[in-house]
């Protein structure tokens, strides 16, 4: 039997689920948001896993290999599973470096729904990025580092909801996670995403190095810029560590999986 608190801790699941995803969760009277941050890395984890099988399975059909066409694949379902959320933060924070120097107007633009050149710019990169660092990946037999990956990117968020204030002074989608944010939520996200860590071995360690620095000087811009963070910021946090570990890890290319597990440091 289920108590309350069990309850609770899987409504924090739903939570995440929800805000993070598309897939649906039975609906309760309210949502647990304070209990939703450890599940942060766990969604990431899903969604890697998901991209990953759909990589295998998609080798087993009785074409010639296309990593090009498999990418594509991928990037649609990336964007379909999070609704495009993330990105569109990015989009929304794109718009508003390149618009105005003042605070507030910054804090206008990624509220207004529309669509200027510079989020226009910022996706067509963010997207072009993601499908050439997929394909790589792909073609180099190195997906299964998509599961720490979004992992990562989904745990830094976090990072940044327990460390920085809400920059709004009306509510927004960002808001009931940071007001209910605490030491204890940021130190339990990270715990998770370094377990998950643990079984790809000393390069992930690095790969969650650079994720959280990253994370740190994006925090402090966000700060300077718009007074703290935002639900945008937080999509843009997302992408923007999201893409960097992609790219890395296509860079490296066939040198990454020497690197997968421990096995090369024995």
């Amino acid at each position: 039997m289920l108590n309350s608190k069990d309850y609770l801790f899987l409504d924090g699941l739903g939570t995440a689920l929800k805000t993070l995803t598309v897939c649906p969760w039975p609906k309760r009277e309210s949502e647990n948001f304070g209990s939703s941050f450890i599940w942060f890395p766990v969604i990431g984890l899903l969604l890697g896993f998901v991209l990953y099988g759909t990589n295998l399975l998609w080798g087993l059909l009785p074409f010639t290999p296309w990593p090009g066409g498999t990418a594509l694949l991928l990037v649609a379902m990336d964007i379909c599973l999070t609704r495009g959320l993330h990105l569109d933060g990015l989009a929304d924070w794109a718009d508003s470096i390149g618009g105005f120097f003042q605070r507030e107007k910054r804090l206008l633009i990624m509220k207004d729904t529309s669509l200027g050149a510079f989020g226009v710019l910022a996706l067509l990169v963010a997207l072009l990025a993601k499908w050439l660092a997929f394909e790589r990946l792909i073609s180099c037999g190195s997906v299964v580092w998509l599961l720490i990956i979004f992992t990562l990117s989904r745990a830094m968020m976090v990072e940044l909801m327990t460390t920085l204030p809400y920059a709004r002074a009306e509510d927004g989608m960002g808001q009931p996670f940071i007001a209910r944010a605490s030491t204890r939520n940021r130190v339990l996200s990270h715990v998770v995403a370094i377990v998950f860590c643990i079984p790809f071995g000393p390069f992930s360690f690095l790969l969650y190095c650079l994720g959280w620095l990253e994370t740190r000087l994006f925090g402090i811009r966000c700060r300077h810029a718009f007074g703290g963070i935002t639900g945008d910021l937080l999509g843009t946090t997302n992408e923007m560590v999201e893409i960097t570990l992609l790219m890395i890890c296509a860079l490296l290319g066939e040198g990454l999986l020497p690197y997968t597990g421990w096995g090369w440091v024995f």
